[in-house]
């Protein structure tokens, strides 16, 4: 019992013990992970070099791409790398890095998409107010207060899960450490944590999820007035697939954070866990990004002027010779 309690480090599981499997496991995470990076850099370089976009919406969509790219950095390149290596130790201290770090970012992602939809509901339904209620230092105050309130929140979970004394086993079934897979290597009672761990997934990540329908709803009802044509469906294109990716992303946590914990499937939970930690990362530089008309203007003109100055370098450096 005490060289369990004092255990110093865990086994995560892979997708298969199979040594093909394993690297097709670590070429498709990877070229995931690389598109998802990809993705982000380019929308948060794009939303600060042009200076067009330096408005409430792009700034979210600058928080929220930073925040995926950090967000998929947590998980993915350490499952990669165990697959290829086929080494699926943590150290206690990488896990307890690797479970604040998820919760932390799973909760300001849920803010943030909030946030943004709250930031279209305001511009499509309250134009006139938008440059009042959408000014500079509120978003920033929403900014902050989301981060500081998730480290709060991350921290409280993370405490309470690593306060307890592990002596069933040290292998998580899962490619990353989470609190449900933790609680259930618990020798104690993990009644209180679970109960905690449901009411605060059911009032913040239920309350979020309430507010965006709420929003939509309004969103929806006013674009509908509009006249049939090209506003309509802007409308209707950009969120039509924020509600998909929410509610993948809220429906694949809440089962895999709110089941009960003695109802598990391994490879069932591992799947359903890509969909809250992968996906949605994945999925928010297309949905807000690489399919928003200014986001494409402005890259196409990063990319003349790139080709432009190329060739005044190459032009220079040919007269010089």
């Amino acid at each position: 019992m005490l060289n369990s309690t004092i255990m110093m480090g865990f086994l995560l599981t892979g997708f298969s013990d199979v040594w093909e499997l394993r690297v097709l496991h670590a070429i498709t995470f990877f070229l995931m992970y690389t598109v998802t990076l990809m993705g982000n850099i380019l929308i948060v370089t794009v939303t600060t070099l042009d200076r067009s976009l330096h408005t409430p919406m792009y700034f979210f969509l600058r928080n929220l791409s930073i925040l995926d790219a950090c967000y998929i950095s947590v998980t993915v390149p350490n499952s990669c790398i165990n697959s290829l290596l086929d080494n699926n130790t943590i150290s206690k201290a990488g896990c307890v890095a690797q479970v604040f770090l998820v919760v932390f970012f799973v909760y300001v992602e849920l803010l943030f998409l909030t946030i943004m939809a709250h930031d279209r509901h305001v511009a499509i339904c309250q134009p006139l107010h938008y440059p009042v209620i959408m000014n500079p230092q509120i978003c920033i105050q929403m900014t902050l207060a989301s981060i500081l309130s998730g480290l709060i929140y991350a921290g409280v979970h993370t405490g309470n899960t690593f306060w307890l004394p592990f002596c069933q086993s040290n292998v998580i079934h899962q490619f990353f450490c989470d609190i449900p897979s933790l609680l259930k290597l618990s020798c104690s009672d993990t009644f209180s944590n679970e109960m905690v761990t449901i009411a605060s997934g059911l009032g913040i990540g239920g309350g979020c999820f309430i507010f965006i329908i709420r929003s939509y709803i309004h969103i929806f009802s006013t674009v509908l007035k509009f006249p049939s044509g090209a506003d309509r469906k802007k409308a209707f294109s950009t969120c039509v697939p924020h509600i998909l990716v929410v509610s993948v992303f809220l429906s694949s946590g809440f089962y895999v954070y709110l089941r009960p914990s003695e109802n598990s499937s391994t490879i069932h939970d591992m799947v359903l866990s890509v969909f809250y930690s992968i996906i949605p990362p994945l999925f928010n530089p297309v949905i807000y990004g690489l399919r928003n008309e200014q986001i494409k203007y402005a890259i196409n003109k990063m990319k003349r002027m790139f080709i432009q100055e190329m060739y005044r370098k190459l032009l220079r450096l040919t007269l010089n010779y």
